[in-house]
């Protein structure tokens, strides 16, 4: 089966090393990019009609990012009856219900494995379990940066600072961490597993979300006084018909599986009715662990593994299901009714609901711009 990569940068350039040294049954055939580097003149193009109007080009592999032109591009690539893989979750989470139903309409497969995990085939199995098990809920570390940074404050006794120019210094972090740290690339991927666990469809605005960015290593110190560790996880649930799903801080107890995840590696768990819990580990990004998701996405394809489905249906979002305890530091005042336990500055509430601790956040925000809130859990089951 011959296929065409848009973008030949990092995913992309993986991506066609592994189908050139592998036996696979793909071939490369085109590779779009705004430059041709030398060498590549037979096989990159800066003409996108190229590729489309190429009858034995039947899948196109997105790896440009961002949401334009990709948004073009991959609808186009539908429309022709081409089948797409996609490691662009920003993409994904922003028109998932119009590529899923413009995919079906034309006959073609959307396949997005790439896009939440990276290298890990957590979206694979997801999508496998979901068939013919009830997901009931999935929590995990999706963002190998910022599980790196907690990681090394944690075992290091560094500063936020200090450890995100490391990771920026060995390419985990971009110059402007924001997407990171702030949780918007974990929101994105919540969003996605969640609308293919419960086969539904949710965007960024269903998924409320705190970051990392003003934790301190004075924040780890007590969190480790209470022998517990703090992740970034995003969390989804379904409870009868209703949907939460969320993206946190979460303080977690040395036993639970994600304490136990160092560096930059990711693990996602679900929970089936019969299944029970699956767990998946490894490196959420790079070069060749993307690479090699997009790879087998394309081959999922060529073997006919799966259809897109033809109907999504709207969730019923619900924030107040699940309420959990919260850690937050502030110098902002917290109502005294939401406290259990206070050490100066720092608190623990009583069990709140993620609109209860957003309202509260916007508040002490107000005051305390620094202000720190983690979940405090110790399973999504």
């Amino acid at each position: 089966m011959k296929v065409a990569i848009l973008g030949f940068g990092t995913v992309g350039s993986g991506a066609y090393e592994i189908i050139r040294d592998g036996k696979c049954g793909l071939t490369v055939k085109r590779v779009l990019d705004v430059r041709v580097p030398a060498g590549y003149e037979e096989l990159v193009t800066t003409d996108y009609q190229v590729i489309l109007s190429d009858p034995e080009i039947e899948i196109v592999a997105e790896a440009i990012g961002g949401l334009h032109p990709a948004y073009e591009f991959v609808t186009a690539a539908l429309r022709a009856g081409k089948h797409v893989v996609s490691a662009n979750k920003h993409l994904i989470c922003h028109y998932y219900k119009e590529l899923h139903e413009l995919a079906a309409e034309h006959g073609c497969e959307i396949r997005f494995t790439p896009s939440a995990g990276g290298g890990i085939p957590w979206l694979y199995n997801l999508r496998r379990a979901a068939r013919c098990d009830k997901i009931e809920s999935l929590r995990g570390i999706m963002n190998g940066t910022t599980n790196y940074i907690l990681d090394a404050m944690q075992h290091l006794g560094s500063d936020f600072a200090e450890v995100l120019a490391t990771a920026q210094a060995l390419g985990y972090a971009e110059a402007d961490p924001s997407a990171d740290i702030d949780g918007w690339d974990v929101r994105r991927k919540c969003a996605i597993s969640a609308s293919l666990a419960f086969h539904t469809v949710l965007g960024e605005e269903d998924v409320p979300t705190f970051g990392i960015r003003y934790i301190t290593k004075e924040d780890i110190a007590y969190f480790e006084s209470l022998d517990l560790s703090c992740k970034l996880l995003a969390c989804a649930r379904e409870e009868n018909g209703r949907v939460t799903a969320y993206v946190e801080p979460t303080l977690l107890p040395s036993g639970a599986i994600e304490s136990a995840i160092g560096s930059n590696f990711n693990c996602i768990s679900l929970w089936g009715k019969y299944v029970g819990c699956l767990s998946f580990v490894g490196q959420g990004a790079g070069k060749y662990p993307t690479g090699n998701a997009l790879v087998q996405d394309m081959l999922d394809i060529m073997e006919h593994s799966g259809k897109t489905p033809i109907s999504l249906t709207a969730p019923v979002m619900d924030q107040t299901i699940y309420p959990h305890r919260y850690y937050i530091r502030t110098n902002a005042p917290v109502p005294c009714d939401v406290i259990e336990r206070r050490d100066g500055n720092k608190y623990i509430t009583r069990p709140l609901t993620r609109t209860e601790i957003h309202t509260l956040a916007s508040a002490a925000a107000n005051i305390d711009p620094q202000a720190f809130f983690a979940g405090l859990e110790d399973s999504i089951v």
